[in-house]
């Protein structure tokens, strides 16, 4: 059975990180569309952009709590607390590895949560195997807001 790829929100205000993560999703043999924004409501105007039910792609969100204006807790929140996109699997990826930040974002629907390891290496293989696991994840269809 086919089923459409998902296109994979990467959103990171960090440019080098987002490069590297796009790099190691690469390598392992992701080839959905990656689309890279860095800030929180860059991300909720491309969620909630009016769009053609036919135009909706699957999507999943690999999101950075730590950005500018709009935090990846907003955005979580936002997306988690409407029907229409609360269904959509969201990846936290960010250097916070707080237990009550951990804790705050499974309260808010986070469907995991990952801390960037410092190192290069590690944080290298650790985008490697989150690229094996996307592989396999299944997602909604059509979860966008119009």
């Amino acid at each position: 059975m086919h089923r459409p790829k998902a296109v994979i929100l990467l959103v990171e205000d960090d440019p080098g990180h987002a490069c590297l993560i796009e790099k190691n999703l690469r390598r392992s043999n992701i080839d959905s569309e990656i689309v890279k924004l860095s800030d929180g409501q860059q991300t909720l105007d491309y969620l909630f952009a009016p769009a053609k039910a036919a135009e909706r792609p699957r999507i999943v969100v690999i999101l950075d709590l730590n950005m500018p204006g709009l935090s990846g807790y907003q955005v979580l929140q936002r997306l988690k607390s409407n029907p229409r996109t609360q269904s959509i699997p969201v990846i936290v990826l960010t250097t916070t590895d707080d237990s009550a930040e951990v804790k705050r974002c499974y309260e808010l629907g986070c469907n995991a949560y990952i801390t960037k390891p410092v190192d290069y290496e590690q944080f290298s293989e650790m985008i490697r195997r989150l690229g094996l696991f996307l592989m396999m994840l299944h997602t909604p269809e059509g979860l966008y807001c119009e």
